[in-house]
């Protein structure tokens, strides 16, 4: 893997990149669909290539592990092989989802002691096993096994987490250099930074994680419940920490402003569920703003959604779905979102390229955030 900062915003610290995998080129800044169980709910994957035009999807370790398992994973050979996903795919460690499963799990210096949210069966994930784990699903970029603290989250236990995510850490990247791919292409690993809103701690992490060279660097621990202040400085601190030549990768954000005030804050790559479950609920992203589509105010408006990104399905149209619960109204919803993220992250790779991402971020940001 490789990435290569292409161009450079003169007024923002906002990037256009490139990033090379053997499966493909990612071209940044760039939103990954989630793809939890080696599918993106609803959306089939000719549609994520053809409609979308993802670069790269994320598939979730914790949930592969559970179900269909390592051994069918193996058998197919990895998530590209079971899915016929041909372009890169990234994983995440399952330390979310752990730290989402506060009732039924245990951290301690091992790892993670968890139960299953399937059949309550009981599983442990250490550093080494985590890498074991992606290995096997043959991620071209894998996550280090970290701890998420919660937001609220006290000081004293914010700085005990990331002193264990930090020993995690030279324990992924031990078994990482011991270990290797199963299926002929390159895996990257990337650690990440923790911290939780308390900045010396967040530039301790930033420096502590670039002792191990990468191609990537990853922010964890935002987007739990924060201000989007916090948000915003523990990004700006982290970003003038890591190195200038590496990818950055904030990771379960977030809503189309997180992302167009992160990407000029100097990040790459960006994650985030909200495109799909917002879209199975009824609600869209377009360039004039949010909308409902569930409102009674739509039952005769005949024109297309977003004349641009959707032409083809109408607000009434839209509208009808969803009372009728038909599926069909969530999978257009879903992929209208996915289509209006990525168009998002590709108009900004534009504006970067031309010098001008600041004024256009701040005019499309006057129309988006709108409630319509």
């Amino acid at each position: 893997m490789n990435f290569v900062v292409q161009h450079r915003d003169p007024f923002t610290k906002a990037r256009a990149g490139r990033i090379e995998t053997d499966h493909g080129v990612i071209e940044t800044p760039i939103f990954m669909p989630v793809g939890t169980a080696a599918t993106v709910k609803g959306v089939k994957r000719e549609d994520l290539v053809n409609d979308v035009e993802a670069h790269i999807i994320l598939g979730n370790t914790y949930h592969l592990y559970l179900r269909p398992g390592l051994d069918i994973l193996r058998e197919a050979g990895g998530i590209h092989g079971f899915s016929d996903w041909k372009k890169p795919l990234l994983t995440d460690s399952g330390g979310y989802q752990v730290y989402s499963l506060s009732g039924t799990r245990k951290i301690k210096e091992e790892g993670a002691t968890f139960k299953s949210h399937i059949d309550g069966s009981k599983h442990v994930f250490t550093p080494e096993n985590v890498i074991d784990t992606q290995r096997a699903l043959g991620a071209d970029i894998m996550m280090a096994f970290d701890e998420c603290t919660p937001y609220p989250c006290d000081k004293e236990y914010a700085t005990r987490s990331m002193h264990m995510t930090h020993r995690w850490l030279d324990r992924c990247f031990q078994r990482y250099n011991e270990t290797e791919p199963l299926y002929g292409h390159h895996q990257e690993l990337f650690p990440i930074v923790q911290g939780s809103v308390y900045p010396d701690l967040r530039k301790q992490s930033a420096e502590y994680i670039c002792r191990h060279e990468a191609e990537g660097y990853a922010i964890g621990g935002l987007s739990v419940g924060e201000p989007h202040t916090d948000m915003y400085e523990m990004t700006e601190l982290v970003c003038d920490i890591l190195p200038q030549n590496k990818a950055r990768y904030l990771m379960g954000v977030g809503t189309p402003e997180n992302i167009l005030e992160s990407i000029g804050l100097g990040v790459d790559m960006f994650d985030c569920v909200m495109p799909t479950r917002n879209g199975r609920n009824g609600m869209i992203f377009t360039r004039e703003g949010t909308v409902n589509l569930k409102n009674k105010k739509w039952e005769r408006d005949f024109r297309p959604i977003d004349s641009l990104i959707s032409p083809d399905y109408s607000f009434a149209y839209m509208r009808h779905l969803f009372a009728s619960g038909e599926m069909l109204g969530a999978m257009i919803a879903s992929l209208h979102n996915l289509k209006f993220y990525l168009w998002l992250v590709k108009q900004a790779r534009v504006q970067i390229l031309n010098n001008d991402f600041h004024n256009w971020k701040s005019s499309v940001l006057k129309s988006i955030n709108q409630k319509l």
